[in-house]
């Protein structure tokens, strides 16, 4: 029996805690989940072996004597904290090389350590506003999910990474129906092929009737509504402030929400640690830690690894077909 296709880990932002995460995690799961690491190996804090891979197929057995590195050279050291501009290119092309690898089949999935949307724009004029859009961009598909799951709690991101002040125009009835079918047909890799979806509201209390905004009424429901009739089940639009509570979240599979923040402080809150981000509609599996670069605490000592354990965890099950736990 061949080995398992091991998992591409993207290597962020040098600067941050990407380059601990990396460590620990071998350390935590060895060869009995392998994974290799795309980055620059002198960028590693050096507190575990590594080994040096030609191709993914050499990851397995380097597996079980250190973390496996595919070598993406990139100039100069790392500083924790202080990310350095001409990392940036590097950076962006270990994302590439991990997408290329999942397109070609050597690697399982593609798991990707956190990076500064900021530090890229500034570094190599990196030009998607997160990993998301970019993802979509190599993936060749004009529309993906942004997927944020903790044991607790799956929910979905209409809009994403963009002003508050922005959403109401963004929210359209064509922008919130791609979200809701890509949604609708991946949760089948969760094991879930008839969701149960809930639809929050843009406004507080949904709007109440009209008197706090009518996007739910003249958008939001009349969607629902011609969605319903094919079957799908939705419940919505909801109050936002009352859906995450437990009784609340045990009558639906996953939440779609209409910004950022309204979906990601309840899973945040609910599963900082274990939270895995999963792009939908993809080509390929991706998944990636729920949490930023960290650059407070990098090269410290204190970066968790549960996030990033979780997220190459699921990353394999999605990939062999398993419905993640």
């Amino acid at each position: 029996m061949s080995a398992p296709r091991p998992i591409a880990l993207s290597c962020g932002e040098p600067s941050g805690i990407g380059p601990e995460l990396a460590e620990a995690c071998w350390s935590e799961l060895g060869a009995a989940l392998p994974f290799f690491w795309i980055g620059e190996p002198r960028h590693l804090p050096g507190s575990v072996p590594h080994v040096e891979i030609d191709s993914p197929a050499g990851a397995t057995r380097a597996a079980t004597r250190g973390l496996p590195v595919l070598v993406q050279e990139m100039p100069g050291p790392r500083v924790p904290g202080v990310p350095q501009a001409a990392q940036a290119a590097g950076v962006v092309a270990a994302i590439e090389r991990g997408v290329a690898l999942c397109q070609s089949g050597e690697a399982a999935a593609l798991c990707t350590l956190p990076i500064s949307k900021q530090a890229l724009a500034e570094g190599c004029g990196f030009g998607f506003p997160g990993h998301t859009e970019f993802l979509a961009h190599l993936g060749g598909v004009p529309e993906v999910v942004m997927m944020l799951a903790c044991p607790e709690l799956k929910v979905v991101p209409a809009t994403i990474h963009i002003a508050l002040e922005d959403v109401p125009q963004a929210l359209t009835s064509e922008l919130l129906e791609a979200r809701l079918r890509i949604t609708h047909d991946a949760m089948a890799g969760f094991g879930i092929p008839r969701p149960r979806i809930a639809v929050a509201g843009l406004n507080p209390h949904a709007g109440e009737g009209g008197r706090m905004g009518r996007q739910e009424i003249e958008m939001i429901s009349p969607l629902l509504d011609r969605l319903r009739g094919e079957g799908m089940e939705l419940a919505g639009p909801l109050p936002a402030d009352t859906m995450f509570h437990a009784a609340a979240r045990a009558r639906y599979d996953v939440a779609v929400c209409m910004y950022h923040d309204q979906a990601l402080i309840p899973v945040k809150t609910l599963g900082f640690d274990e939270g895995v981000n999963v792009t939908l509609g993809l080509p390929f599996v991706r998944t990636s830690p729920d949490h930023g670069t960290a650059f407070d605490i990098a090269g410290k000592g204190l970066a968790n690894p549960s996030s990033t354990l979780a997220a190459l965890r699921m990353a394999a099950e999605l990939s062999a077909g398993a419905a993640p736990r």
